[in-house]
């Protein structure tokens, strides 16, 4: 958990540089060409039945998008916790391989489909297409962690939420161009074909990724194994909370690409050309938005994006709905021209790639949270429950959309419906799993009035207790020093500071603990160092400021007692850090109380964290530990 530090010395290599390396590579293009492929036919597909649907059945074109959606992810749902064994017990890169060779006999029965002119059989290739999309996604979400370090696991998942979009695009313009083509039914087979060889060639080269659990007993009973693969989620709160928004993410995204064509063609009056920009616009969005999480972020899981994507996937939801056309033009489908030419017909596209923008800073969050916190050994059926869980959001909603649209709701009123519902579910997570607000604050602060860099974060240890010691120059020092930590940490605070009306929120949710002085309130002092006691033998991280309260001068004031008391009943190690450039923001005492002149020095003020090497508990005493810390500041105040 950690913001990202401006220009931080910390900060891993940009993520692009994992394209260059085996380990990624192979995997990266396997799964692009997947993608590619499972768009290529869908949406061509789709453009098909919506321009071309007399030819095909009587079903409206309307409910025939739904409808081809729903029979796409059916297989999620009945086949990911198979999946998921799978996953877990062999090598997934071998998995890999054999998926794609199953690709390769999928897209033949679609060349027999469009040869017979049989829509069941095309909507059985869908069906199967499903099936090997079920098969993958285990292996490809459970992958990442085998082969990529945890600084490197957000940027991974960037990469490839990016990649898949962009193959999405790509896909989707190519099955477009080939649906309007002479004879398109067989270049969009043919194409499919040559697609999927090529994915099995480049899946060759992924590095193997043993199985965690190789001994493990197949249940093939899929309700069962559902179930219990479910509980694996549930096992870890955070974590099934975060499946729960990844799976309303999916629900939410397919709603609207399900209705692209329908509202190119009966709201703004387009053809298929149309169609591809919508996708097209929306892809690009999403793509931005995966990448630049990794920046956002500073390379590590930062779940306070979530947040921030959730906003904006309502309000340009909303944005969506309002600005869209009243009135549908007559006539033959308009070219593009003519449709960008239409009232509100820019807004709607911007709003749209807006939508897809934190629709990648919602989503990508999300699954490396998903990762990182999920057990190893069953990481691929805790995967496998979120695709369960995908495929039945999304399922529910294209049913809930067919329903809606058959009663009589327009497609930009769905949209409006869909980014309300949005807000409330939103909602409702936060309210469960206040982390997300938390973080949330946290990431806000050090991106909008501080630019945060920092040095020697990897003293912190990723695991087991300690305590952090660090000087105390603001009301905003905890806030800081969290938005850098990968771990949570557990602060030791002023009881007054942690009642602050503005802060108490976060300081209360992040479990920070309150103390108060031996001759104010024995009682809450003794509480605090037995709850300090009980957080170091648990293995957390404890922050603690020597100093025992915001300097007035910017100095350091002589440390307390406090921290010998803590190591003499629990030696552990003990992490120096300075802050360097607070004293004089808004939230110091400089010049007078805190917040008495805000934006003193304006946003975006340059601040800095230094970290120690860790010291031994044995080798602590309070005028080496201040030393330390003041070696560690520097001049800079």
């Amino acid at each position: 958990m950690s913001a990202l530090p401006d220009h931080a010395k910390d900060a891993p290599p940009s993520q692009f540089h994992l394209l260059r390396e085996r380990r990624f590579r192979p995997f990266f293009l396997t799964q692009f060409l997947g993608a590619f492929n499972d768009n290529l036919f869908k949406n061509a597909l789709v453009v098909l039945l919506t321009f071309q649907a007399a030819s095909w059945t009587t079903i409206a074109p309307e409910l025939l998008a739904n409808l081809a959606a729903g029979i796409f992810i059916l297989p999620f749902f009945l086949f990911s916790a198979s999946a998921g064994q799978l996953a877990d017990k062999y090598d997934k890169a071998r998995l890999t391989r054999l998926v794609k060779l199953l690709e390769i006999g999928i897209m033949v029965v679609a060349l027999s489909g469009f040869l017979l002119h049989s829509l069941t059989v095309l909507f059985g290739a869908l069906f199967l297409l499903g099936c090997h999309s079920t098969l993958f996604g285990p292996v490809k979400y459970a992958l990442l962690p085998q082969h990529l370090q945890e600084d490197e696991l957000v940027g991974g998942n960037a990469l490839v939420e990016a990649g898949t979009f962009v193959a999405i695009l790509l896909g989707t313009l190519c099955g477009g161009l080939l649906a309007g083509a002479p004879q398109g039914d067989l270049w969009i087979a043919g194409g499919g074909i040559l697609v999927a060889i090529a994915g099995y060639l480049t899946s060759r080269g992924v590095p193997p990724a043993p199985a965690p659990e190789p001994g493990l007993h197949i249940n093939p009973n899929p309700f069962t194994e559902t179930w219990r693969n479910i509980g694996f989620a549930r096992e870890n709160r955070p974590v099934f909370l975060a499946i729960l928004g990844i799976s309303w993410f999916w629900l939410y995204g397919a709603l609207f690409l399900a209705q692209f064509p329908a509202y190119a063609k009966g709201v703004l009056g387009g053809g298929e050309g149309t169609v591809t920009l919508l996708l097209a616009t929306f892809t690009v969005g999403i793509g931005l938005g995966s990448l630049l999480c990794e920046k956002l972020s500073g390379g590590h899981v930062e779940i306070g994006l979530v947040p921030f994507g959730s906003i904006g996937l309502t309000l340009f939801g909303l944005d969506i709905a309002l600005a869209s056309p009243g009135v549908l033009p007559t006539g033959a489908p308009l070219a593009i021209g003519d449709v960008l030419a239409q009232p509100g017909m820019l807004r709607v596209l911007l709003a749209l790639t807006m939508l897809g923008v934190f629709g990648g800073f919602f989503i990508v969050p999300l699954y490396a949270m998903m990762q990182s916190r999920s057990a190893p050994g069953h990481r691929a059926r805790v995967i496998a429950a979120n695709n369960i869980l995908n495929a039945l959001f999304m399922v529910v909603g294209a049913l809930s959309a067919g329903a809606l649209l058959s009663a009589g709701l327009s497609i930009p009123m769905l949209f409006g419906v869909a980014a309300v519902m949005n807000a409330a579910v939103a909602l409702y997570i936060y309210r469960l799993v206040p982390e997300f607000l938390l973080r949330f604050i946290v990431w806000l602060l050090v991106h909008t009035v501080y630019r945060l860099r920092t040095e020697g974060l990897a003293h912190i240890p990723s695991e087991g207790p300690a305590v952090i010691v660090c000087n105390h120059v603001s009301f905003v020092d905890a806030l800081v020093i969290a938005a850098a930590s990968r771990r949570p940490i557990r602060f030791v605070m002023d009881h007054r500071i942690f009642r602050w009306p503005l802060l108490s929120f976060v300081f209360r949710h992040s479990r920070a603990i309150p103390i108060a002085p031996a001759k104010e309130d024995p009682a809450m002092m003794e509480a605090a160092f037995a709850e300090v006691s009980a957080a170091l033998r648990a293995g957390e991280l404890i922050g603690l400021f020597p100093e025992g309260r915001i300097t007035a001068d910017g100095e350091l004031c002589p440390f307390r007692p406090g921290i010998a008391r803590i190591l003499e009943a629990d030696p552990v190690r003990v992490i120096p850090m300075a802050l360097r450039g607070l004293w004089g923001s808004m939230f110091s005492r400089k010049g007078g109380p805190a917040l008495s002149r805000p934006l003193r020095r304006g946003l975006f003020n340059r601040i800095e964290l230094v970290v120690g090497p860790a010291l031994p508990p044995e080798t602590v005493s309070l005028p080496r530990l201040q030393l330390q810390v003041a070696s560690l500041r520097g001049d800079w105040r």
